[in-house]
């Protein structure tokens, strides 16, 4: 039988290969996307985080309010598993992603002023369009959630999630991601 042959399976590929593909692009996992520029620097630190667990982003700013054709785009974008929304006062992005798609949206309201209205816009969610939220500026949480959600499909990223949290366990006095 033959490498083509669909009566035998092909082998596994080997850990974090099946995040690319064949001519070994990175493929986009996670899209992020940012209410404003103003806001990137939240986003860098979920692309870092991304990056550190071996998983594929994309980083774009991207207004609910001011550009919603170029929200549609990118969520129609089909090599997209997860997408992180973030946005700050009225925090209507993550909502408009998850109006859009079935598939998971991680909501991380952004401090700005009080905050408050930002992360009641991304918790208080209608009935039926689910949008997973992190606390307010929690980047890193969101890069974690996103790497958990991505495991049930990839489960090479549990040993990367593992050795995240061993970090943890070696330095639990520290009060800040290692």
């Amino acid at each position: 039988m033959g490498p083509a042959d669909p009566g035998k399976p092909s082998p596994r590929p080997p850990p974090h290969t099946l995040l690319r593909t064949e001519r070994s692009r990175p493929v986009v996992k996670v899209t992020v996307l940012v209410g404003s520029k103003s806001d990137l620097e939240v986003a860098e630190k979920v692309r870092v985080r991304l990056e550190e667990l071996h998983v594929p982003c994309s980083v774009h700013v991207a207004s609910a309010h001011r550009t919603p054709d170029k929200v549609d785009r990118l969520v129609r974008d089909p090599e997209t598993d997860v997408f992180i929304a973030m946005a700050g006062l009225s925090a209507a992005l993550p909502g408009a992603v998850a109006a859009r798609t079935l598939k998971p949206v991680i909501g991380v309201p952004l401090h700005r002023g009080l905050g408050l209205d930002s992360l009641l816009s991304v918790v208080q969610m209608p009935p039926g369009i689910p949008v997973a939220a992190v606390g307010l500026d929690a980047a890193e949480n969101a890069a974690l959630l996103a790497t958990a959600i991505l495991a049930l499909k990839y489960p090479e990223l549990t040993a990367e999630l593992e050795k995240y949290r061993a970090k943890w366990r070696d330095e639990p006095a520290s009060g800040s991601p290692p």
